[in-house]
């Protein structure tokens, strides 16, 4: 690339409207997360998030919790994490907030409205995906922070210890980072497939048994997956029996840093097709 040739594309990219797309971006990000975690259609999402904390809480209330079962308690949180919410709870609940940021408003016939208006498309889209983000972010990590901190307080000093002058605070700061990846790349995923699929479901229900499988795939095929970036950033390893197994096959160790870069290497690639996308969208409710 010439020198002219840069200053060129400087100098363009100097006369965008950043300011209104900053303002337009903001508006409709402040629409969609009110839509999402304020909607009756949210409340299976909230079930998602909370229900291990439920459960967590009983097993405070009920149960005795002597200082030799803290290790205990400290690889079931882990399994949680591992076989729940990265693959079931974030999972479909992503599913269900990022599928209806586009597809559930050409159901709705609503989308329309949007596209009329004098906003870029790649705007209105990174601007829902922002907006999803932020929904289930809020509603999985708050879920976290309380898991976290409802298995520990029943073992009273010794939680404390464990937490403050262990590696109690090390493994919850690794857990909201596995939280907040998967939410950003399965996000990203399922707002693509939206726009892919008029049912997105069973799509879904195929990158499902992809990352189920993706362990034992190929080490280039591993990396079109999200569950096997976050698998590396496990504090804790839980070990499987039975057809869980197939769920902690021992891969190539990748460093932390390693995993969270393909990551978002992979976020960043999906949201630009996406963008490519949404600019040829076409809407026939006719059809829909």
């Amino acid at each position: 690339m010439t020198p002219q040739t840069t200053a060129s594309f400087r100098e363009q990219l100097a006369q965008q409207p950043w300011g209104l797309w900053w303002l337009q971006g903001r508006r409709l990000t402040s629409i969609e997360v009110r839509r999402n975690l304020f909607s009756w259609k949210a409340s299976w999402i909230y079930f998602l998030a909370f229900i291990p904390t439920f459960i967590i809480l009983i097993h405070l209330v009920a149960d005795k919790h002597l200082q030799y079962m803290l290790s205990e308690d400290t690889n079931i949180l882990a399994g949680i994490v591992q076989f729940y919410y990265i693959r079931l709870g974030v999972f479909f609940g992503c599913l269900g907030i990022f599928s209806r940021l586009i597809r559930g408003e050409m159901i709705e016939r609503s989308l329309h409205f949007y596209l009329l208006a004098p906003v870029r498309r790649e705007i209105l889209l990174l601007s829902k995906f922002v907006a999803g983000s932020i929904s289930a972010l809020l509603l999985f990590g708050t879920a976290i922070t309380l898991d976290f901190s409802l298995m520990y307080a029943g073992f009273g000093a010794a939680g404390r210890d464990y937490i403050f002058n262990g590696p109690g605070l090390g493994q919850f700061e690794a857990y909201l980072a596995i939280i907040v990846l998967a939410c950003l790349g399965y996000g990203a995923v399922f707002l693509l497939l939206s726009m892919m699929f008029r049912n997105p479901t069973p799509a879904a229900m195929l990158v499902l048994g992809w990352e189920a499988i993706n362990p034992i795939l190929p080490s280039l095929l591993q990396k079109i997956s999200v569950a096997s970036y976050l698998r590396h950033l496990m504090p804790v390893s839980v070990a499987a029996n039975g057809i869980f197994a197939l769920l902690t096959v021992q891969t190539e160790p990748v460093s932390a840093w390693a995993a969270v870069l393909g990551l978002l290497l992979l976020i960043a690639a999906v949201l630009l097709y996406s963008c490519y996308r949404i600019r040829t969208l076409e809407i026939r409710y006719t059809t829909e």
